[in-house]
């Protein structure tokens, strides 16, 4: 959830900032992902008073000692010698867990935001609602809410090997994970796993157990993990999707995804179970 600032918070609060141009996130140079600050430091975004939020935390998440005050930009792209945009993608790669929940939930507020303006039903202008997240067609009364695409993603094991793939999306930085993709409709996510291991590297895989789960910010996902046994098949990568894939021994990885997230958690599960 998010609520307007009031001008009492902007003079007195010192707060975390959280500041988004386009799709990129602007950062102070030489100073931690997320700056710490008051509002009077920022005078050359002060014509965007009138648009900062705060960040309300959720229940039993993350504890953070100041508010977080998150500012959307849009298209504009501020000149600044302190100040830089990087993607979010690099951020979250060097990040820390808390940094991590406060930059993926403000970012599916935003894009939320940006992209339900107008009403999907009816055409007309909406408003935000101020005691839920959720964006008002007072015209039909039509009400949406931020979108949560629900995905699966699993790490397959075989003895002291780790099948792991290379996307399109990362055929220049080389790297390996795990397997992953969308939840169809109709679909259990117990069925959407076999079926993306079928359709992304031709294999059958058993002793299917739960791992854990993480939202993921690009724009809106929420994976759920998943280990799995390899049972039989050839690898045959999936045209126009998967890159390469192949079978590692986990004392000689590739590159692999960080441990920030969670395939890079997987990934480090499989290991783990195999040096024990």
């Amino acid at each position: 959830m998010i609520r307007a600032v009031t001008e009492t918070q902007l003079r007195v609060s010192e707060g975390i900032w959280v500041i988004f141009s386009r799709d990129q996130l602007l950062v102070k140079k030489g100073t931690p992902v997320l700056h710490i600050g008051r509002w009077q430091e920022l005078s050359f975004l002060h014509h965007h008073k009138s648009s900062v939020v705060e960040l309300l935390p959720l229940a039993d998440s993350h504890t953070l000692e100041k508010p977080v005050f998150v500012i959307d930009l849009g298209a504009e792209f501020p000149q600044h010698p302190d100040w830089e945009v990087c993607s979010m993608r690099s951020v979250l790669g060097v990040g820390t867990d808390t940094q991590f929940y406060v930059l993926a939930r403000a970012w599916q507020y935003v894009h939320f935001l940006r992209t339900h303006r107008y009403c999907g039903q009816c055409g007309a202008r909406t408003e935000q609602v101020d005691w839920e997240m959720a964006m008002q067609c007072h015209q039909c009364k039509h009400r949406t809410y931020p979108r949560i695409s629900p995905c699966i993603i699993v790490a397959i094991y075989r003895d002291n090997q780790i099948l792991l793939a290379k996307g399109v999306r990362h055929k220049d930085s080389n790297m390996y994970s795990t397997l992953a993709g969308f939840v169809e409709s109709g679909e259990s996510l117990e069925h959407a796993v076999h079926r993306e291991v079928a359709e992304e590297v031709n294999v059958k895989i058993k002793n299917l157990t739960y791992f854990g789960s993480q939202p993921w910010p690009f724009p809106h996902s929420l994976m759920m993990g998943y280990l799995a046994e390899y049972e039989s098949g050839d690898i045959i990568p999936q045209e126009g999707e998967i890159v390469d894939a192949q079978w590692f021994d986990v004392d000689k990885l590739p590159t692999i995804p960080p441990k920030m997230s969670i395939a890079g958690r997987l990934i480090d599960a499989v290991v783990r179970r195999a040096l024990s």
